[in-house]
C-alpha cells in the first residue's frame, strides 16, 4: 500500500465470507486492532513511497464501512470515470519525475563548461536537440494530462482513454530521465547529481498494472470490435 506510514484508512478489496461471496472495497482505519504493516517494499526505485504490505489479523470492519462491492462471480467493475482518474494520478507522478530531471540536466548544460570545450554544454547543437526532444515529450505528456483531467472533471466519456495516456506519459517519462543521463555523461551517474535516482523512479512505473503491452492489446481490441459492429 503506497505511503501506508502516513496513512490514517487504506482502501483494500477483499472477499466476504458470505454464501454468496461479494468482492468489496473496505475503509480500513490503520490503527485498527489486528492490523500491522510489514516492511516489505525494496525496490529499485521509487524508495519514498513505502509500498509495504498490509498485514490482517481478524481486523473488525462495520457493514458501512464497504465502500463498494459486486458479486465476486462477475468481472472487477472499474467506473469510466474513476479509472482515467486513477490513471492520470500515476501518469502525473512519474511526469513530475521526468519535470525533475529536466530541470537537473537544464541546468547543467546551461553552466557546465567542459575545459575541452571553452563554453557551455548547451551551445553544442547535439545537447540543444537532446533538450529539445526532452521538451517536446514534456509539453506532450502535459497536454495529455490536462486534456483527459479536463474530460473527467466536465464529466465528458473518455473510454478507455486514461490508459492511453497512461501508456504515452510513462514511455515520455522513461525516454526523458534516460536522455538526460545521456546529456549529462559520467556526472548524471553520480548520485548526488540526482539524474540516476530520477531514471530509477521512472522506469518504475512501467511495473504498473496494467502493462503497456496488456493497454496496447486491449486498444486493438477495442478497434477490432470497432471494426467488426459496422
Amino acid at each position: 500500500m503506497t505511503g501506508v506510514p502516513v496513512l490514517k484508512w487504506v482502501a483494500l478489496l477483499a472477499l466476504t465470507d458470505e454464501a454468496e461471496p461479494r468482492l468489496a472495497s473496505f475503509l480500513v482505519p490503520t490503527d485498527s486492532p489486528g492490523m500491522r504493516i510489514e516492511k516489505a517494499w525494496n525496490a529499485a526505485g521509487m524508495h519514498a513511497t513505502a509500498s509495504d504490505d498490509i498485514i490482517l489479523d481478524d481486523v473488525v470492519i462495520p457493514l458501512e464501512d464497504i465502500i463498494e462491492s459486486q458479486p465476486a462471480s462477475e468481472p472487477l467493475r472499474r467506473e469510466e470515470h474513476a479509472t482515467a482518474f486513477f490513471f492520470s494520478l500515476i501518469s502525473a507522478v512519474y511526469h513530475g519525475v521526468a519535470l525533475s530531471a529536466r530541470d537537473r540536466v537544464l541546468a547543467f548544460a546551461a553552466h557546465h563548461t567542459p575545459a575541452s570545450l571553452g563554453a557551455p554544454l548547451s551551445t553544442v547543437p547535439r545537447i540543444q536537440d537532446g533538450l529539445g526532444e526532452i521538451e517536446v515529450r514534456l509539453a506532450t505528456n502535459a497536454r495529455l494530462l490536462r486534456s483527459l483531467g479536463e474530460d473527467v472533471d466536465a464529466g465528458r466519456a473518455v473510454g478507455i482513454d486514461g490508459m492511453h495516456v497512461r501508456h504515452v506519459v510513462i514511455d515520455n517519462a522513461v525516454a526523458v530521465t534516460s536522455l538526460a543521463l545521456e546529456l549529462a555523461g559520467n556526472p548524471g551517474l553520480n548520485r548526488d547529481f540526482q539524474l540516476e535516482r530520477h531514471h530509477r523512479d521512472a522506469i518504475t512505473a512501467r511495473s504498473h498494472a496494467p502493462q503497456s503491452h496488456m493497454i496496447r492489446t486491449l486498444a486493438a481490441r477495442n478497434a477490432l470490435g470497432r471494426l467488426a459492429s459496422r
